[in-house]
């Protein structure tokens, strides 16, 4: 297979690309160097320790969670699909309608019935 003129031409184009994703690699390597040459260590049991949700690693696993942890949870999710959902609606809301506006008003409810539900658990109440 023969790699014409208008081949190379296009393999230019993402030369940049490339010199750029090499001098990345480069300076996150050069970077990661120096920090293991001339970083601190000092390890002790506490720092090597497992550590998750603010609980000792090797207690009993079927104590009891705060609420709080789940209310926070269910509360980002709420907010997250409600701007996943929001930004790509806003942009083709003419396309879409009446269709889409409805489509969307009851989406909100469902989210408001979330978010109320979380304002009576006391999830945005800290303390």
């Amino acid at each position: 297979m023969f790699i014409g003129y208008n081949d190379i031409v296009m393999m230019l184009e993402y030369l940049p690309i490339l010199i750029f994703l090499v001098f990345a690699l480069i300076f996150a390597c050069i970077m990661l160097g120096i920090g293991f040459t001339f970083g601190p260590n000092n390890p002790d049991t506490e720092k090597n320790s497992p550590y998750e949700c603010g609980f000792e690693a090797f207690e009993d696993s079927r104590m009891k969670f705060d609420i709080r942890y789940y209310l926070v949870a269910i509360l980002f999710i709420i907010f997250d699909l409600e701007i996943a959902f929001l930004f790509p609606w806003a942009i083709v809301i003419h396309e879409i309608g009446l269709t889409g506006l409805i489509a969307m008003a009851i989406f909100l409810t469902i989210l408001i019935v979330g978010f109320i539900y979380e304002w009576k658990k006391g999830a945005l109440e800290w303390d």
